[in-house]
């Protein structure tokens, strides 16, 4: 199924541009176009809107604003965003409110077609029916099989996950230390969604919402430190890509 797509954006050229961009890619399906998120707001609220395309400074509302806003309202359910900005200090604010992809301007083919292909990817998951003895997601929670019960666990609350031989702790953010899951760190990363958390060492998977600094082999949540492995700095790259 196609994917509907709308494109935020104050500057006409860049409009232009994108409209021949997703124009060539045929999952797409442009909806139509704005140059006030306001106006975006109030369309997004009547229409089936899965994806916008969005800058971030503009005038009335900005982007970033217009985004938190759509994940307060909706949480999970409510479109996804790439970010394409002609600034740089915007991209970590941008994976916190879950962000598909951060380009910036000017955005290359190449780049937006791997963007889409990002959001393709996410789609195609969340359609796909969800089923693990130990461990499954519904919406934005997850249970988790601890000692003899199914217990719920909201992703947003999740920090990081610890992974051990027969078990995983997943550590909780506030007062809530961390739990004991039955399960495994292959199992439970196959049921998180792939655009919220990374893995980024054979005994941790981090929440990209939740991280507060990185540097090329590190990543810093709170006062804990997590060293980035060998064997996942591809993908870290990849992620850490946006800032260095």
């Amino acid at each position: 199924m196609p994917i509907n797509c709308i494109i935020v954006d104050d500057d006409e050229s860049a409009i232009s541009h994108l409209r021949i961009f997703i124009s060539q890619i045929p999952f797409l399906n442009l909806i139509t176009f704005y140059q006030s998120p306001s106006e975006a707001l109030s369309a997004i609220e009547t229409q089936d809107i899965q994806l916008i395309f969005m800058d971030i400074n503009m005038p009335d509302m900005n982007g970033m604003e217009l985004a938190k806003m759509l994940q307060a309202m909706h949480g999970i359910n409510a479109p996804r965003v790439i970010f394409i900005s002609g600034h740089e200090k915007f991209a970590l604010e941008g994976y916190k409110v879950n962000a598909l992809d951060y380009l910036l301007k000017p955005v290359m083919y190449e780049e937006f077609l791997k963007a889409c292909y990002k959001a393709k990817t996410y789609f195609a998951e969340k359609e796909k029916p969800v089923t693990h003895a130990d461990s499954y997601v519904i919406n934005e929670f997850i249970f988790l099989k601890v000692e003899y019960e199914m217990v719920r666990v909201y992703l947003k609350d999740i920090l990081y996950l610890e992974g051990f031989k027969d078990y995983v702790k997943v550590y909780l953010t506030g007062n809530n230390g961390y739990l004991k899951a039955l399960t495994t760190m292959k199992g439970l990363e196959e049921k998180l969604p792939v655009n919220g958390f990374i893995r980024v060492h054979r005994s941790f998977i981090v929440s990209v919402d939740k991280i507060d600094a990185i540097t090329k082999n590190t990543i810093k949540i709170g006062k804990i430190i997590i060293p980035v492995t060998e064997q996942f700095k591809d993908g870290f790259r990849k992620f850490a890509h946006q800032w260095f």
